[in-house]
């Protein structure tokens, strides 16, 4: 009977990330969502749909790379420490994340500078003379810098026109 209880124990804890995985990430949380929408105080309601936007990315983070993530073999224990964080109210994880990483990324929004182009270079290492920089200075050559810079100018225009952000 001893070794029975033994081989049960054993296999709890083995699979404790299984078992519990599901009450800390999705029993709890919906519970005390449920608790949130019935209270007047906007705090919980931010905590517990901050929660929800985290672990909505986890889980597609988690989807996308799911044949990378099977290769870490302390994934689960980690996801589960850290859904811990995200979920107790002592810590306000879920709270703490939004304001330190999420919100300043959707208020800043980052530029994307598309006129990069590398240079293409030749067999011998050396640039080819049609890359995107050598024909913008034959044309400057040929035209001058102000027919350059109304170029420059009316395909900005034309972006901002169709709502592109350079």
């Amino acid at each position: 009977m001893g070794s029975g209880t033994g081989s049960f124990l054993k296999v709890l804890l083995r699979n404790f990330d299984v078992l519990a995985g599901p009450v800390v990430s999705l029993a709890y949380p919906l519970y005390a969502s449920i608790r949130a929408i019935e209270t007047q105080s906007p705090a919980d309601d931010r905590q517990w749909l901050t929660y929800w936007i985290l672990y909505s990315m986890i889980t597609l983070v988690e989807l996308t790379f799911a044949k990378v993530i099977e290769w870490i073999p302390i994934w689960s224990y980690a996801k589960l420490i850290a859904t811990f964080w995200l979920v107790l109210p002592y810590t306000s994880g879920a709270a703490y994340v939004y304001e330190h990483y999420i919100r300043p990324f959707f208020l800043n929004p980052h530029k994307v500078n598309i006129w990069y182009v590398p240079r293409k270079k030749d067999v011998l290492g050396k640039a080819n003379q049609d890359d995107v920089l050598a024909v913008a200075e034959k044309y400057i050559a040929e035209n001058g810098i102000e027919a350059f810079e109304k170029i420059i100018h009316r395909a900005d225009n034309n972006q901002r026109g169709r709502g592109i952000r350079l």
